[in-house]
């Protein structure tokens, strides 16, 4: 009966569209505010204490100060006794089939909330382990592309070395290829300077054996029979003297 009145008010508040309007102003200024901006903190692993099954830890400790230990329970029986004394509740074939069906739930969590709770538990680690190796494959492909990066920029850094040992380079290269054309200009030079010596010499050379065999038969055409047969005598009488003084020197 209890959930047919929410259904039905519901249901009468839905109808309603300034209800519906305000409900949608509320989201968006909800969705629009710095705090929809913040950080959303992290989902805890496992619930809050409850007791009985259904009821939080938090309303005992709010309402301990005010009413004591057994004020809530006081609270919850007084607030039924009042609910079924004013006919807010009726009992019906209702209730009896949610008292059948809670036992049914509270015994099966019982009997299998372990087991389930095991197996969950169990599909969580799993996936919380194939996100973490996604996660870490990540952080491994990040952590590979910062040191590329570094990598890249160390070499960006490093190319102006690499300019200035390839100016160094050519400004080597032109210095060679100069001092190798100077070299072959001053040999050649020599060269030709050599091939003038050489021929200066050679016409020297050729005047003066001109010059000597000119002289030469100048000379044999100036002397006459007479001189030759002369000459011819003195040279013999010479050569006499000579062999006598030579046996003379072996003698003595």
């Amino acid at each position: 009966m209890l959930s047919r009145l929410v259904l039905l008010s519901g249901h009468t508040l839905k109808n309603n569209g300034s209800f519906g309007a305000c409900l949608v102003q509320a989201s968006r200024s909800f969705h629009q505010s710095s705090q929809s901006l913040a950080p959303v903190p992290p989902l805890p692993e496992k619930g809050g204490k409850v007791r009985h099954g259904i009821f939080p830890e938090e309303l005992f400790t709010l309402l301990y100060p005010k009413i004591g230990v057994t004020g809530p329970y006081m609270l919850g029986t007084g607030l039924l006794l009042y609910m079924l004394s004013k006919e807010i509740y009726v009992i019906n074939h209702e209730t009896f089939a949610a008292a059948s069906i809670g036992a049914v739930v509270i015994y099966g969590v019982k009997k299998f909330g372990p087991t389930v709770a095991e197996f969950a538990d169990k599909l969580n680690e799993d996936k919380v382990a194939k996100v973490q190796e996604v996660k870490d494959l990540a952080v491994a492909h990040l952590a590979q592309a910062v040191e590329d990066e570094k990598k890249e920029q160390w070499r960006v850094e490093a190319r102006q070395m690499l300019f200035d040992a390839k100016r160094n380079n050519v400004a080597v290269l032109l210095e060679t290829n100069y001092r190798e054309r100077l070299h072959m200009v001053t040999n050649e030079v020599k060269k030709r300077l050599d091939y003038q010596v050489a021929l200066q010499n050679l016409n020297r050379q050729m005047e003066q054996e001109h010059l000597v065999n000119w002289v030469e038969q100048n000379v044999i055409k100036s002397i006459t029979s007479q001189q030759e047969k002369e000459s011819i005598a003195k040279c013999i009488s010479d050569l006499k003297v000579l062999a006598k003084n030579t046996q003379a020197r072996a003698t003595a």
